[in-house]
């Protein structure tokens, strides 16, 4: 029996490669300590792995920016618009990739960045790959031999990591028609053969293929790719250990595909689908080795040792200990770093802690699982299961859970909770009365958090300012923000949330069955990082949460300041969920402590309120046959919270790097009279499906991406509002960046939404001429 890893945290234990990252991009440091800075946390990573026991060890699981990014540049899949960055004196490989990531604007040459999009259910973004039809692919970046023999040297033979070929295929986009991208199959996979070459020359053991498009729906085309790919790699490489890495969910009616390609190793995720246990087992062959995914990769609670046990007895009983591997559930990624790095109390109740584990403890959890199941540990090992045990029942027993209240209040929940009082063409002509102009502009809420705007929330905490210190410098800086929203002219103001840490910790620090890490980061996409707070127990609003500061930024202004919420299913997605209920109980739990809250603003005289739902699309089931049980509560938690306001209170969301296509008449249903949505990467792609439905609320399609530091001009930005304006009636669209501005900075901020603001009064000086034109014909 043997212990393997799919996937590490490559942010740091400090989060230092977000830092060197920034500095860099900021000019502060230079090319080669971002490098150093890479290299010692590989380094780290795979030590520590193996000092905790850990037998297959990943390699090329680390990342500056992305592992999908990382993959189209080792295949040379760079889109043509890069060709003058890579040739631009001075530019190292790393600049390239990052301008593939963020975008490029200087030295005269301005290249935008490439579509990001969620990675599966998860709440990490990955760069989504551009493909050409009859595209040739090539070794351009040598960076997994690389670090594979960066590892050798220093005494670890690790498993090196790819994105298996179709998956890699299936997780891009096709930019020209006339054909599918599956069709480029042919094309990628000698450089596959040529990667696997180069590793078997330094005596590579074990490679690990991911393929977790094998847990989804796919088409005859898609399964027989499969199979080509893999008789391919197989019949190159016979002596090669292949590990297929499945995960997210279970191979359902990919399970005889799967079980019959050429592989040594195959692993299942037990933790999101352990009911297929028992099917894998009876459909593998008499030599593939089964890994299990029994420690759950996705979430921070500990281990289950006396569960986990049975499902590894069960799984020896029928393939005897040889042919089992113990494993996390799918890449570490998705959990902080270290549970030793909580030491404040305040922050984290020693009680809640003895629940918890994160990427190192999981290690550990795998290492202490195999020694338990094979009886090969010390008597320690066996403390360690004692101590399990307590934990687990600890948990389970504990006062701190539970709020009879609050389950009372969801059982006494009615159909009309979820309504609002008129249909939405009702609405709208009440809503007149907000006195808004065609082509309304606002932003999606939140404006950049400086250094200094940070300091002071640290200083706050550490005691160096009092609370009425803090106030008064958020006060401050939101009084500019209102000011200088009103001397550009924007239509709807928001207050800038600068004493907002982040959209959804902010609201469970203030919620009841919440609680959080200190250091708990977790990678979103490229430097930016999370600290999902950790839902324990039932949920409830004990007070107040945002009126104070939208009601005094509204009295700074005549215009409209708009309200800003996070929506009950993005809490919930972008938390770290109590797993003792079901998800859909506690969704609507949070539900409710955001209906109260909404209420509350319209008492204090907001008359436009967003509710945020930006996770909805990535909360949807992996199997399309299990979607709509998901939908229907989804949808009817956003109702739930959007619902208790009278018909002239405007409700807005905002959802963003979605496909929409195939919930579009789900998102009709949320009955928002605004939804706000990225489509600026995509050059208002996304916006056809909104158009071919009829979606008959407004919408607010964003005109510029806030995810890369360029600003845009004014005529891209009309560019896109026309496009918008063929397929959405004028009357219906509204003009603003795709996402929030929290992660920009103050300048590139306000020179682009000086253009935003003048590109609207453009298109509304259009729209009265055609208007005349019209009433003179």
């Amino acid at each position: 029996m043997l212990t393997q890893n799919l996937g590490y945290p490559r942010i740091g234990n400090q989060r230092e490669l977000k830092k060197v990252c920034e500095n860099y991009w900021a000019g502060k440091t230079g090319y080669k300590n971002v490098l150093q800075v890479g290299k010692n946390i590989r380094h780290e990573n795979w030590l520590m792995q193996k000092e905790s026991g850990i037998d297959v060890i990943p390699s090329n699981d680390f990342s500056f920016y992305d592992h999908v990014l990382d993959h189209s540049l080792t295949f040379g899949a760079i889109p043509k618009r890069y060709n003058e960055v890579i040739l631009k004196k001075g530019n190292s490989e790393l600049d390239l990739y990052f301008a593939m990531a963020r975008g490029y604007q200087k030295d005269g040459l301005d290249v935008v960045a490439m579509e990001m999009t969620k990675w599966f259910d998860t709440n990490y973004h990955y760069i989504v790959p551009e493909f050409y039809k009859n595209q040739p692919f090539k070794l351009f970046s040598t960076k997994i031999i690389d670090e594979f023999y960066e590892a050798k040297q220093l005494g670890v033979l690790t498993k090196p990591v790819l994105i298996g070929p179709v998956s890699y295929l299936l997780l891009g986009k096709e930019k020209e028609a006339g054909f599918e991208k599956i069709d480029l199959i042919k094309n990628l996979l000698p450089v596959y053969l040529d990667i696997l070459t180069r590793l078997d020359a330094l005596e590579v053991e074990y490679v690990q293929f991911d393929e977790p498009f094998l847990t989804l729906d796919l088409s005859e085309k898609e399964q027989k790719a499969y199979e080509y790919a893999y008789k391919e790699i197989r019949k190159a490489f016979p002596r090669l250990k292949i590990v297929l890495a499945t995960y997210f969910e279970g191979l359902g009616n990919n399970l005889s595909l799967t079980s019959s390609l050429p592989v040594n190793v195959l692993h299942v995720d037990l933790v999101r689908s352990p009911q297929q246990l028992e099917d894998v087992i009876l459909a593998l062959n008499d030599t593939t080795i089964l890994s299990l995914g029994l420690v759950d990769g996705r979430n921070i609670w500990k281990n289950d040792f006396e569960h986990s046990l049975e499902t590894i007895n069960k799984a020896t009983e029928k393939l005897g200990q040889e042919r089992i591997w113990i494993s996390p559930s799918c890449s570490l990624i998705h959990s902080p770093v270290d549970l030793t790095n909580e030491t404040n109390e305040e922050n984290l109740s020693t009680e809640i802690k003895q629940w918890l584990a994160f990427a190192k403890q999981k290690v550990a959890e795998v290492v202490t699982l195999k020694k338990l199941a094979s009886n090969e540990g010390p008597a320690s090992t066996l403390q360690k299961l004692e101590a399990n045990k307590l934990a687990i029942a600890n948990r389970k027993n504990s006062t701190l859970i539970q709020n009879p209240a609050v389950k009372q209040r969801v059982k006494s929940l009615k159909g009309e909770d979820s309504k609002r009082l008129s249909p939405f063409p009702s609405r709208k002509t009440k809503q007149k009365g907000l006195n808004l102009p065609q082509f309304a502009t606002t932003t999606i809420g939140s404006f950049p958090q400086t250094a200094e705007v940070r300091s002071w929330r640290a200083k706050l905490k550490n005691g160096t300012y009092s609370m009425e210190e803090y106030n008064t410098l958020i006060a401050e800086e939101t009084a500019k923000a209102v000011k200088w929203q009103e001397e550009i002219d924007l239509d709807v103001l928001v207050h800038g949330e600068f004493e907002r840490n982040d959209m959804v910790e902010y609201f469970g620090e203030q919620l009841s069955g919440f609680a959080f890490s200190k250091n708990g980061w977790v990678q979103s996409y490229g430097s930016r990082c999370v600290k999902p707070p950790i839902i324990f127990g039932d949920v409830s609003r004990p007070q107040a949460m945002t009126v104070k500061w939208t009601a005094y930024a509204q009295s700074l202004t005549t215009k409209h300041m708009k309200g800003m919420l996070t929506g009950p299913v993005t809490i919930l997605q972008w938390s770290f969920v109590r797993n003792d209920q079901p998800r859909s109980v506690t969704c609507t739990q949070i539900a409710l402590a955001i209906r109260d809250e909404v209420c509350d603003l319209e008492k204090a005289g907001i008359k436009i309120i967003q509710i945020d739902e930006p996770a909805i699309r990535e909360g949807l089931p992996l199997r399309k046959a299990d979607w709509q049980s998901y939908l229907n509560w989804a949808v009817k938690a956003f109702r739930i919270s959007a619902s208790g306001v009278q018909d002239e209170t405007q409700i807005h969301t905002h959802m963003c790097y979605s496909e929409f296509n195939d919930i579009i008449q789900n998102i009709a249903d949320m009955d928002a009279d605004v939804i706000t949505i990225e489509t600026s990467r995509s050059q208002m792609e996304l916006l056809d499906v909104f158009a071919d439905f009829k979606y008959p609320n407004e919408i607010g399609p964003g005109v510029y991406d806030i995810h890369s530091p360029r600003v845009p001009k004014r005529e891209e930005m009309i560019s896109l509002l026309k496009k918008a304006k063929a397929v959405i009636p004028s009357d219906q669209l509204w003009v603003n960046p795709d996402c929030g501005l929290k992660t920009r900075g103050w300048d590139e901020t306000k020179k682009a939404l000086i253009e935003m603001v003048e590109a609207a009064k453009e298109m509304r000086k259009a729209e009265l001429v055609l208007d005349e034109q019209e009433h003179i014909n």
